[in-house]
């Protein structure tokens, strides 16, 4: 897999505030955010009131309308994981997940191909088939998944095409995940409403994104890196979602326990929303 320039990231104006974001994620370590994050206690799906299994059930619940389906999905952002679209493999058949770092393209690569050392997502696994309830194996929802995913591809959502010119992807596709990826790698307010922006113009006409993100969140860790990330609150993305041109269908938030404020960000919830693009 190819790696991203840093004058495809910061783009010919060369905004020096999206560089400095571009020069931080390079010490983005994803073993060390996957412990953080993914592993105990913020990893543990046994507590109903904990963070995992409302973001699962946000997704599952969604995806269960039957209302979000298609030929082809896309994955804003993937980072190092795929809990967010294990519920999406069973209601579109091309799936392609990006990132803007390569070491996090190759770890996406490292469980698609179950290379030895790979991350074990089978609890999360486990959890959505439980969710789901069509009595589906976690072992037959990981390969659903493996299959569905045709390409990791180089992301920078603050180019006016994200993906490049000429993307392998199918465009415009049918719908959009995205967690925790626009608030994290945004400077500032502004910064994030164009980064929505631009990841809309890849979504068609009536389409569907699914949103996952951090509120009222400063920081965050991954290994020795400390990134920042933009403070959004609800009525922060309320409003840039309708100047992209959204019609919210759903709005869900979660207040991050105490006992799950762990140190390694500064996070005080979560917010997922269910939004159709306009048709103009």
């Amino acid at each position: 897999m190819s790696s991203v320039s840093k004058d495809a990231v910061t783009g010919a104006s060369s905004d020096p505030s999206r560089e400095a974001v571009a020069a931080s994620y390079q010490r983005f370590e994803p073993r060390s955010y996957l412990r953080n994050n993914y592993g105990p206690p913020r990893g543990d799906l046994s507590q109903p009131d904990g963070v995992g299994p409302w973001k699962l059930r946000c997704l599952a619940e969604t995806f269960a309308t039957g209302e979000v389906t298609g030929h082809s999905l896309i994955d804003i952002g993937s980072g190092p994981t795929v809990y967010q679209v294990l519920s999406a493999c069973a209601h579109f058949e091309d799936i392609t997940m990006t990132d803007f770092l390569e070491v996090n393209r190759q770890e996406l690569g490292v469980w698609l191909r179950q290379d030895p050392g790979a991350f074990d997502w089978s609890l999360y696994s486990q959890h959505v088939c439980l969710i789901e309830g069509k009595g589906e194996s976690w072992q037959e929802k990981e390969r659903q998944l493996r299959s569905k995913v045709k390409r990791i591809l180089p992301i920078d959502v603050h180019q006016p095409q994200p993906l490049g010119p000429g993307s392998p992807a199918p465009l415009p596709t049918d719908a959009l995940v995205s967690a925790f990826c626009l608030e994290a790698v945004s400077p500032d307010h502004s910064s994030f409403q164009m980064a929505l922006d631009h990841i809309t113009t890849l979504l068609r006409p009536s389409g569907h994104l699914l949103l996952i993100g951090a509120l009222e969140e400063s920081w965050y860790l991954a290994g020795e890196a400390k990134l920042s990330v933009v403070p959004i609150q609800e009525g922060e993305v309320r409003e840039a979602l309708s100047q992209s041109g959204y019609q919210v269908r759903d709005f869900r938030t979660y207040t991050m326990p105490a006992y799950l404020q762990t140190g390694v960000d500064d996070v005080k919830g979560i917010f997922f929303v269910w939004a159709q693009k306009r048709v103009a």
